[in-house]
């Protein structure tokens, strides 16, 4: 505790500054009234804190975009067996068997046969490993 009991602190949250209340006078009721002294004004300094920099709100984040949709599309060729077409699919390619042996007769009977869809970047990764086995893949833009 402090010497002198009647001076008291208090913190003021709106403007964030400590200034010190005396009671020197006891109203009705046993209630006190206070007066408020400020640092210097009756000779007892109080401390005032710093105060605290405001932080700015962070900035809005952009929610990530969808890439745009590719096709990897799978064309038909007289050089490579169906087996070797449905193995490379289902190796490379989240695809299973029967859905590889599905789109390699497609291929086979229109062409030309819808792999799958994708982002441009692995689109581009299959159609490079593709061609590195043998096969003929190529991609375009999806419709949306």
């Amino acid at each position: 505790m402090c010497k002198d009991q009647s001076l008291r602190y208090t913190f003021n949250y709106r403007c964030g500054r400590a200034s010190g209340v005396t009671s020197d006078r006891i109203g009705k009721g046993g209630d006190m009234a206070e007066k408020k002294t400020n640092e210097g004004s009756n000779g007892s300094a109080t401390a005032e804190p710093k105060k605290k920099a405001r932080k700015t709100p962070a900035p809005k984040r952009n929610t990530p975009k969808l890439l745009p949709p590719w096709n990897v599309l799978l064309h038909n060729d007289d050089v490579n067996v169906m087996e070797y077409v449905v193995q490379t699919i289902t190796v490379l390619t989240p695809l299973n068997e029967d859905e590889a042996h599905l789109r390699t007769v497609a291929a086979h009977k229109t062409g030309v046969s819808l792999l799958l869809t994708t982002h441009r970047e692995r689109a581009e990764l299959y159609q490079e490993q593709f061609q590195s086995k043998g096969l003929t893949v190529t991609i375009e833009p999806a419709e949306a």
